[in-house]
């Protein structure tokens, strides 16, 4: 049986609006297929080891975002930029997304530093919250699909030359409410705002970071596909909630 590891950052601290969901989803889609995700936690003051397949960094309040980026930035920044030129795969959400960037400045005018993993960069504004459902074309691996989340950040997220958006926004806001992007990708590291969580509504997406992952790992199995009737049903209910037929 094929294994996939997964090193969860900071569960405790990183994990509102059912972020843990999105781990879920990746155990039980690659159990469906008859292989097993390994997950393990690592926690403020914890050593990092890179030799994980999938990093997951979920969304905090600006409190325990504050808390973990600079043990972040400092005791695991090395081994995650190391695993990450590697070829594994880092997926942050919301608060994960703007600490895998050079990092974020708050409302105090605070600043949290990131492992700048993909080149953007983000500072909050003390105008209205971004928040709401988010319909996105995305497009990875040279497939574009349609992406539904769920956005609620004060952070506005500039993105640098070096990376590009993981989709276009059709409904809600993005990154900054003004550029049509939303999200961020470079190589197998994947930044977006997308709460909900993500991956439930999303099979595809979960699958590409399922293939990446595994090709991580050096296994060779094909993901056949699988019979992901709710997942769709789910997928077009977001879509409708936004008042979008897709």
């Amino acid at each position: 049986m094929s294994v996939v590891r997964l090193c969860h950052l900071y569960p405790d601290e990183m994990s509102i609006y059912a972020d843990r969901g999105n781990i879920a989803v990746l155990a039980r889609r690659l159990e469906w297929r008859g292989l097993r995700l390994d997950v393990t936690a690592s926690e403020l003051g914890d050593a990092l080891d890179d030799g994980h397949d999938i990093y997951y960094l979920g969304g905090g309040q600006d409190r325990d975002q504050a808390i973990v980026a600079h043990d972040l930035a400092g005791a695991k920044a090395d081994a995650l930029r190391s695993a990450a030129a590697d070829g594994a795969v880092v997926l942050g959400v919301c608060g994960g997304f703007q600490l895998i960037g050079h990092g974020y400045t708050g409302t105090d005018g605070a600043r949290m530093p990131g492992v700048a993993l993909i080149d953007a960069d983000t500072v909050a504004e003390t105008g209205p919250r971004l928040i709401g459902d988010v319909i996105l074309d995305a497009d990875l691996d040279g497939e574009q699909r349609t992406v539904v989340g769920f956005e609620n950040h004060a952070g506005r997220t500039r993105l640098g030359p070096d990376v590009r958006p993981l989709g276009r926004v059709v409904h809600g806001h993005g990154n900054d409410g003004r550029s049509g992007h939303e999200g961020a990708v470079r190589d197998h590291v994947i930044g977006t705002y997308l709460h909900g969580p993500l991956l439930p509504k999303n099979p595809w997406l979960a699958d590409v970071v399922l293939r990446w992952a595994l090709e991580h790992a050096g296994a060779s199995q094909v993901l056949d596909p699988l019979p992901d009737d709710l997942e769709v049903a789910a997928h077009a209910a977001a879509a409708a909630r936004a008042g979008v037929r897709r």
